[in-house]
């Protein structure tokens, strides 16, 4: 997961004989237009990619889930049916939703840690490291005009320092059924073989003017620096590909003792709590198909960690991580002990990471549960709003109270539109109890302990009261309430009475605590991962993912999870049919699709041998926030889209494994057809640039030797794709010039 700006020091030598062809300018400039220039990240939790000079956005299905949920109704049910645009003024727009592209980023370590050393004491280093990351993510904003921050790299190593461009208007352009969209459900989640046709389009729009601007029928499409022609080829393994999206969060650094927490207690934990309120929703969502399509968007959400934290767990203990986490900590410490200065400054890391977790998991379960516990039931979220209001009633501040009741207005709108109450109230009483039960009984409320003794330990009667009671239950009742709020109201809320009492008390007798171990904690990983780094000087190491934009190169490659079987690194639309059960709705076959199938309709999208590919594997390196990044051929062609992981490597945010760890890919050839064959939407074929030729790969690149291009080849190709981009923008008649040294390529295109 490599930072785009560094890839021509670190990565570019090694990128060209696995099979790029492009320079590395192409692949990140600021001042001229390149392969980061078509990448956004969507909605600040996926990733997307525009793929026409209209501001096209491709990303997953499930990325765009929630805004494709928000507009289905029971007459209108666009996860069940799709929807697609053909016309622009189609399009709709979806309040919230945003779209986020990378100006730049600089390397600001020096600015961030200028005068601090080892002699700083800790306490005062965080406070100048925080000061200093916001001063000058303040100043980079240019008074608003960016979204800017500074993120930590390497466990607090290194400082880089990110500018935005935001646009807030992206409107659902065309999804396919769920039955394409999700085909395999949870069933096939986390699995490959895989055949789901995982996604959606968006397009963004701006301003007349060109910049950012809230939704306005006077908006126009956005004109990106860059778009991604696709290509529909035949791929083969060998294959070059790369991953460019903004990862979400990786620990690959973290040491044993974190490795048997994570497993022990997060994993273990969030297992058990999801597994319950997934059986109770899917019971509701099974009896309506109103809380079907209410409670769609949720259920994929929560399923989706909960069926990681069962994988990561089993991988962790199939390919004994935590052991060999044991050997590399056991050459660490020889290391560090080898030498007087080192063991001055690395000699008690492990010991100091081993003292923090254990006083780290005598109160982490206080954190784990009031995140899928408490604040993982809906009304007990909803209660958790209410507390800036209840802030400002506490300190009869008038108008902070007045705006937190405004402030709350959209939030009831969206809350109720999705929230069926006997669901809820089941999550409720199933969450409480593994609450009461899990958690060590001096670490919860007092208030809590004696609302469950007032219903002698009976939960249903508990949930009874809470939602007969409480004013966040029913959007009638809490409408009423914000139109004349009151401190005392809130405090006699049972549903509130909860919240407050949790939080309050996490706040008071628990966070303390593991502030103070986490302090420590963040020291010693900081030295052990600079200890690390000193002990290895040749290897080339790359930081942790932070939901920044990486770039991931590797090959299409099959694999073999097991003895004696091994995978291919395609499947077809033969697949989609042999899975097929119209009794089961995760393996329904859309009629039409059957239809072109049986005719063997697929148009130019066919590869070599007449079949369909739907979805392909490489071995790139992605997690969460990887959903719906391009895969990339050397050409700088789209190939596939990024939408998964593999079972078997379940452990990918803890430890990379070459032999298992695959991304599984939605090819673009399967997105075309969909979208042209099933949809009929030539409107949005009409707009992306398609290319026909094989992918170039690894044996490509060994036939030819790969050698790096020189001064005149890497101008001219800047030089043409300068005057393709100003012929894209609509210019005429115009002079592009490239200089380097005493080489000069000069470009005249006339009308």
């Amino acid at each position: 997961m490599w930072l785009p700006m560094l890839i021509k020091r670190l990565n570019y030598t090694d990128m060209q004989k696995q099979g790029l062809q492009l320079t590395a300018e192409e692949i990140y400039s600021v001042n001229n237009s390149s392969l980061k220039d078509a990448i956004v990240q969507f909605g600040g939790f996926c990733t997307g990619e525009f793929i026409s000079p209209e501001g096209l956005l491709l990303t997953n299905h499930h990325c765009g889930y929630g805004a494709i949920q928000s507009h289905s109704t029971p007459q209108h049910d666009y996860l069940t049916d799709g929807f697609w645009a053909t016309s622009k003024d189609q399009e709709l727009p979806n309040e919230g939703l945003f779209v986020d592209i990378l100006h730049h980023m600089d390397d600001v370590t020096g600015k961030v840690l200028e005068g601090i050393d080892n002699n700083t004491s800790e306490q005062e280093r965080q406070k100048l490291v925080s000061q200093r990351m916001q001063a000058i993510a303040k100043e980079a904003s240019e008074n608003g005009k960016y979204v800017t921050y500074v993120r930590d790299f390497f466990n607090g190593n290194e400082f880089y320092l990110f500018v935005y461009n935001r646009y807030n208007d992206v409107r659902l352009v065309g999804t396919p059924p769920s039955s394409i969209g999700k085909f395999g459900g949870d069933t096939d989640n986390w699995m490959w073989p895989r055949h789901t046709g995982d996604f959606s389009m968006f397009r963004v729009y701006m301003a007349p003017d060109g910049s950012p601007a809230a939704y306005s029928d006077k908006n126009v499409p956005y004109k990106p620096k860059h778009h991604l022609p696709i290509n529909i080829g035949d791929r083969e393994p060998g294959d070059f590909s790369m991953v460019f999206g903004f990862p979400g969060r990786t620990k690959r650094f973290m040491t044993s003792h974190g490795l048997k927490l994570e497993v022990n207690q997060l994993n273990k934990s969030r297992i058990k709590l999801r597994n319950d309120k997934l059986n109770l929703w899917k019971a509701e969502m099974d009896r309506d198909p109103a809380t079907r399509i209410k409670y769609a968007s949720k259920y994929a959400s929560t399923a989706n960690y909960y069926k990681y934290s069962i994988g990561q767990n089993e991988g962790i203990k199939r390919m004994k991580t935590i052991e060999g986490k044991l050997v590399d900590e056991d050459k660490f410490q020889n290391w560090a002990n080898a030498d007087a200065t080192r063991k001055a400054t690395y000699g008690n890391v492990l010991s100091d990471i081993a003292d923090a977790y254990t006083n780290i998991e005598k109160y982490n379960m206080g954190t784990v549960y009031l995140n899928e516990a408490i604040l993982g039931t809906e009304s007990l979220m909803m209660a958790y709003r209410l507390l800036p209001l209840y802030n400002a009633l506490k300190s009869n501040n008038e108008a902070a109270a007045k705006k937190a009741a405004e402030d709350l207005q959209p939030r009831v709108d969206a809350f109720f539109k999705d929230y069926y109450m006997p669901a809820d109230k089941k999550v409720f009483a199933a969450l409480m109890k593994y609450y009461y039960e899990d958690i060590a009984k001096d670490q919860q409320p007092e208030a809590f302990k004696s609302m469950v003794k007032k219903y002698n330990g009976n939960f249903e009667k508990l949930a009874d009261n809470v939602y007969s009671n409480s004013v966040v239950t029913t959007e009638q009742k809490l409408r009423d309430f914000l139109k004349n709020p009151t401190q005392k109201k809130l405090e006699n809320d049972p549903a509130f009475t909860i919240v407050n009492s949790i939080i309050e008390n996490y706040k008071n007798n628990i966070s303390p605590k593991l502030a103070e171990s986490n302090a420590k904690l963040d020291k010693a990983n900081r030295l052990y991962v600079a200890g690390l780094r000193q002990m290895h000087p040749d290897k080339v190491f790359y930081p942790d993912a932070n939901s920044t934009l990486r770039l991931s190169y590797g090959a299409v490659k099959d694999y073999s999870p097991q003895d004696g079987v091994v995978y291919n690194y395609y499947t077809t639309l033969d697949g989609v049919m042999a899975k097929e059960d119209p009794n089961n709705e995760e393996f329904v076959v859309p009629a039409k699709l059957k239809q072109l199938y049986q005719a063997k309709d697929y148009g130019q999208y066919a590869n070599s041998k007449g079949e369909l590919v739907t979805d392909f594997i490489t071995d790139n390196d992605i997690t969460g926030g990887n959903s719906g990044s391009p895969v990339i051929n050397g050409k700088g062609e789209l190939i596939g889209l990024a939408f998964d992981g593999n079972w078997e490597a379940m452990t990918g945010d803890l430890v990379y494994d070459p032999a298992y760890k695959r991304t599984i890919n939605m090819d673009a050839r399967y997105v075309l057809f969909i979208v042209d064959k099933y949809a009929g939407a030539q409107n949005l074929i009409n707009e992306m640039t398609i290319v026909k030729s094989d992918s170039p790969g690894a044996g490509d690149a060994a036939k030819t030797d790969a050698k790096p291009l020189s001064a005149q080849e890497e101008l001219l190709q800047a030089a043409l794709k300068e005057a393709q981009q100003k012929l894209d923008n609509g210019s005429k008649q115009f002079k592009v010039k490239k200089e380097k040294g005493d080489v000069e390529v000069s470009i005249k295109v006339r009308d």
